[in-house]
């Protein structure tokens, strides 16, 4: 039996393409050159500081039959495009291994359960605005929050599958839209990936770690019933605290309960 340790490189503000990538024996050598529509893209990941306290702490997305938001909501700003080109964004959800895991409640941690199970088909999340100008994505922050996830393998509604108890990286694509008649010839120069390592996750049906919940009540604006709504009651706020946790304690037993009935209410 293996312990989890949640520890992770210390992640960058933004990523920037890479300049040259593996081509295929078609391409006639080792590596070939990006595109230069490609090549200057930076992209920043947004509320970078709110996903290095859920990494620090295991981050956990829910995922369910009727798919779920994810929360921290994926959301970039990005630099350096072609201004009259066009681009596609994309992202998809690979495994970060080939592990299963299980909470320790006695621990505060996750242990390695076993080997993964069989790979959900993998799927890409086309954001509703693609394609569009490169002006036109570097004007404002784009944000991922239509995409949901869910543990439901014959799902006909284009969420993105995970299996539960598995952990994932998302990931983030840019991709240029050639004009060329013969653009299928330079499809491997023509997209740009980027990951980042804060934004890893492990899929759950009910969350685990009552510190994850307690941290999604108070910083998701979704969750603000839960929260106290006068901050300037010293006596309120003392209650508030004490009637919160409780109320988070109860919740992550009541979920452990009702998931091993399988039975998933609908709490953020």
């Amino acid at each position: 039996m293996c312990f989890f340790l949640l520890s992770s490189p210390v992640p960058q503000l933004s990523h920037r393409c890479a300049l040259t990538l593996p081509c295929c024996a078609e391409a006639g050598g080792a590596t070939c050159a990006k595109a230069p529509q490609v090549t200057g893209v930076t992209v920043q990941l947004e509320m970078h500081t709110l996903w290095q306290q859920f990494d620090q702490l295991g981050t956990e997305m829910i995922v369910t039959k009727a798919g779920r938001r994810m929360f921290p909501t994926f959301q970039v700003s990005i630099s350096g495009m072609d201004p009259a080109a066009e681009y596609v964004l994309l992202m998809d959800f690979i495994p970060v291994d080939d592990k299963r895991y299980r909470y320790a409640f006695h621990s505060s941690s996750w242990l390695v359960a076993g080997r993964a199970d069989v790979a959900a088909p993998g799927r890409m999340h086309f954001h509703p605005d693609s394609p569009a100008r490169g002006s036109q994505w570097m004007k404002q922050m784009v944000s991922f929050d239509a995409l949901k996830l869910t543990n439901n393998l014959l799902d006909d509604n284009g969420h993105m599958i995970l299996n539960s108890m598995h952990r994932y990286q998302p990931r983030f694509h840019v991709v240029y839209v050639d004009p060329r008649r013969d653009s299928q010839l330079h499809a491997h120069r023509n997209f740009c990936t980027f990951s980042f390592l804060e934004t890893r996750f492990i899929a759950v049906t009910a969350y685990q770690n009552h510190r994850i919940t307690q941290l999604k009540i108070a910083s998701n604006p979704f969750a603000k019933g839960f929260r106290t709504t006068d901050p300037d009651s010293k006596d309120n706020n003392h209650i508030q605290t004490l009637r919160t946790d409780c109320w988070i304690q109860g919740v992550s037993l009541l979920q452990n309960l009702l998931g091993r009935l399988r039975i998933f209410p609908a709490f953020c």
